[in-house]
């Protein structure tokens, strides 16, 4: 990953469908550092994925990014979270249905949480549908199983790569070309 050291990280914690498309996306913005395919929002402690694809555990899978704020704004984040995929399905991002699934921005501070409801206001003039999103406080989180992180890098011929998770990467490199590490 990235080497930033000039300025404090912070953490992101995003879902929005399948961790391995959003994992895939932000892994390759400049300023973001680390990003991480985890599990948090549910009260079952350590989930394994199998738990969790059954949607009863109450866990979304998201992803855990660390950024440096100097070089890509939480806003910045949020707006990128909010084109690529689609905030208004709830619990589901196309075939992927399930509340664990789901839209959601687990906020880190109260500065998060100011912006994360501005974007969400911002967003709500540029959907045809109603924003779903959910705004939480931040909860226990879990990382994934180490077969997780990286996937799209390690399987990008795989069929769900190749098909949802790769039409992703090339609209990032469309929208934002600008933001590429």
């Amino acid at each position: 990953m990235e080497n930033l050291q000039h300025s404090e990280m912070e953490t992101a914690v995003l879902g929005g469908g399948c961790f391995w498309c959003l994992e895939a996306v932000f892994e390759r913005l400049r300023g973001v550092a680390e990003v991480e395919s985890g599990y948090t929002g549910g009260p079952l402690p350590n989930p394994s994925y199998e738990q969790v694809c059954t949607g009863e555990t109450g866990h979304a899978e998201v992803v855990r990014l660390r950024f440096d704020p100097a070089a890509i704004s939480y806003r910045d984040l949020l707006e990128i979270f909010f084109t690529l995929h689609d905030p208004t399905t709830l619990n589901r991002q196309g075939n992927d249905v399930g509340t664990q699934y789901r839209s959601v921005i687990y906020y880190q501070s109260p500065e998060q949480e100011a912006t994360a409801r501005e974007v969400i206001a911002q967003m709500a003039g540029v959907w045809d549908a109603p924003i779903v999103t959910e705004l939480s406080a931040p909860q226990q989180y879990f990382r994934a199983e180490e077969y997780h992180q990286h996937y799209f890098e390690q399987h990008p011929l795989q069929s769900y790569c190749a098909f949802v998770v790769a039409p992703k990467v090339a609209k990032l490199r469309s929208l934002y070309a600008a933001r590429l590490k």
